[in-house]
């Protein structure tokens, strides 16, 4: 079937080898519903962060870190994604090799950034929950973590330029770089975020050890009061139902990471050790890789008092009877103005 090689050569992620107009229209109506939805919710995370002078703490300066990396999935990479899915096969504008390698850049520089992004968040509200205040304040300093976020842009600028095939994988039309060459890549991939999850995964099941064993530190649903450092004498203990909350918020997040990432690892590793999976199995590991970018926002601010506070602020709300008094409110406040 030389459209169904000729289309799975044009994509990372389009790679059904199957010449299925309906299959193409799906995924590019599915990369266009997450690419405006990623879009939006990352867009707003920025804004509200850089809004509100609350918010601006070094736990949410990672997360717009790994918000601004998703943007370029979302935002830059997904519409092309979903433009090319319903061009026909034998379009000329799918075998530019130039072109197939930026759309590999743009979705490995966000992936990297993304991924480092919750690793740093992770040891963040590690080091705050489980050491001291003096330990936290000294290792984050503004300094401090600036060059966190720049070493995260260095590193995936490094991997997209030395391994472009990393995020451009080829089908059967296209050369290989060497014999076997694009199975260890896979194999490095694999492994790369296999060691990310697991440190990610010894971050969150500490602080819910330290949660659940100790009444000295904050409750995990106070992540974003970054901001009140040092921490009082003595808190009040969390009671033990904001302790059994917060630990499943903490083991959610856990899941959807864990679905999102796993699919692609064990499907390299399956390709690796065994035999190359299914198309249609590799098609679907990076795209629910690649949906974490939408649902990244989502993920670290739907606890959060903060957050929600803020956007009910910038978010139009209808307006009922119960709003009648505000106009009221404003003259009691500026006598002058009546």
């Amino acid at each position: 079937m030389p459209n169904a090689s000729s289309w799975s050569a044009s994509s990372p992620l389009l790679l059904l080898w199957e010449d299925s107009s309906g299959t193409r229209i799906f995924l590019s109506l599915l990369y266009a519903v997450l690419a405006i939805s990623g879009t939006l919710s990352n867009v707003m995370v920025i804004y509200l962060v850089f809004s509100f002078k609350k918010l601006q703490t070094t736990s949410n300066a990672f997360i717009v870190n790994g918000c601004a990396a998703d943007l370029s999935v979302c935002a830059l990479w997904m519409p092309q994604e979903a433009v090319l899915g319903l061009l026909p096969p034998n379009s000329s504008s799918l075998h530019s090799a130039e072109y197939r390698l930026l759309r590999g850049g743009l979705l490995g520089l966000g992936l990297t950034v993304s991924l480092a992004s919750h690793l740093l968040v992770a040891f963040n509200r590690y080091v705050l929950i489980t050491k001291l205040p003096s330990v936290y304040q000294a290792l984050y300093q503004r300094r401090h973590t600036g060059c966190m976020i720049g070493l995260s842009w260095a590193l995936a600028l490094l991997l997209v330029s030395l391994l472009p095939g990393l995020w451009t994988p080829g089908s059967a039309q296209q050369p290989r770089p060497a014999p076997g060459g694009s199975r260890y890549i896979a194999l490095l991939l694999a492994l790369a975020v296999l060691g990310q999850t697991a440190l990610l995964l010894h971050c969150y099941l500490g602080i819910v050890r330290r949660v659940r064993g100790s009444a000295k530190r904050v409750s995990v649903l106070n992540f974003h009061l970054l901001h009140q450092l040092p921490f009082p004498a003595a808190p009040p203990p969390p009671r033990r139902a904001q302790r059994r909350l917060s630990s499943v918020s903490v083991l959610l997040l856990c899941c959807v990471f864990l679905l999102g990432t796993q699919p692609l690892v064990w499907v390299s590793l399956l390709g690796f050790f065994l035999s190359p999976a299914p198309p249609a199995l590799q098609a679907a590991s990076w795209l629910l890789l690649c949906s974490l970018s939408a649902l990244n926002p989502l993920l670290y601010t739907w606890r959060s008092e903060e957050f929600r506070r803020a956007a009910r602020s910038v978010l139009p709300r209808a307006e009922g009877p119960s709003a009648a008094p505000r106009p009221a409110t404003s003259a009691t406040a500026n006598p002058a103005a009546a």
